[in-house]
């Protein structure tokens, strides 16, 4: 067709060729919040009539054991043959429907609905956004980001008072349950990250030893 086809891009074809159901529906979305909506069902009188001339034929041939599958396919045919030009004005006269559902932003040329349109100023709301909700969105970041540097600052102060030099387990090597940090295992008790002791001398044995280096005791 020569017709130029708006909504290439957002529309989705929910139309059917044959059967009971045959007939033509598109739905279309907003290029920003992506809310749908439908045309009008328009039924395809071709589809329909084979369908029914298909059953009939099987019908009455069935009753002498044959098949009608020869006339079935005939009717199918015609279907076919005029589902394409049916579809494309049925597609048009749906684009006429979608345009008055729909805005075209004249910035970025999105079609949107009618909840993501700045009337005021002829352009989608992502291109022209509220002016309160952008003030109300700004205040909240402001306070986010107030009290963020607040509590950085506090923990700050916090800080100062942490052992960083004192040894750590993360998970505890008895049981293997995580620690946080603690000086003493929560699910066992263990006491963690304690260098071995010499069981005769109390001397710290190094990883790895297997002899005390205060005592000489094998460990």
């Amino acid at each position: 067709m020569s017709t130029e086809i708006y909504f290439s891009n957002n529309y989705r074809d929910l139309c059917q060729q044959h059967g009971t159901g045959a007939g033509f529906q598109f739905e279309f979305s907003c290029a920003r919040c992506y809310d749908t909506w439908r045309s009008p069902f328009e039924p395809y009188t071709g589809g329909r009539a084979a369908d029914w001339v298909g059953k009939a034929v099987n019908a009455a041939w069935g009753l002498l054991g044959r098949t009608g599958s020869t006339i079935g396919a005939a009717a199918d045919g015609l279907a076919g043959a005029g589902w394409g030009s049916a579809r494309d004005s049925a597609f048009q006269r749906a684009i006429g429907n979608a345009e008055g559902h729909f805005n075209r932003c004249a910035r970025c040329t999105h079609y949107v609905c009618g909840r993501c349109w700045n009337g005021a100023q002829g352009l989608c709301l992502n291109c022209a956004p509220d002016t309160a909700a952008e003030a109300t969105a700004a205040q909240q970041r402001g306070l986010n980001d107030m009290a963020a540097e607040r509590a950085y600052a506090a923990g700050q102060r916090d800080g100062q008072s942490y052992d960083v030099d004192r040894a750590r387990q993360l998970v505890c090597p008895q049981c293997r349950t995580e620690t946080h940090g603690t000086p003493f295992c929560p699910g066992c008790g263990h006491h963690l990250a304690q260098q071995p002791q010499c069981p005769s001398c109390s001397a710290a044995l190094p990883d790895g030893a297997a002899f005390c280096p205060g005592c000489g005791t094998r460990r």
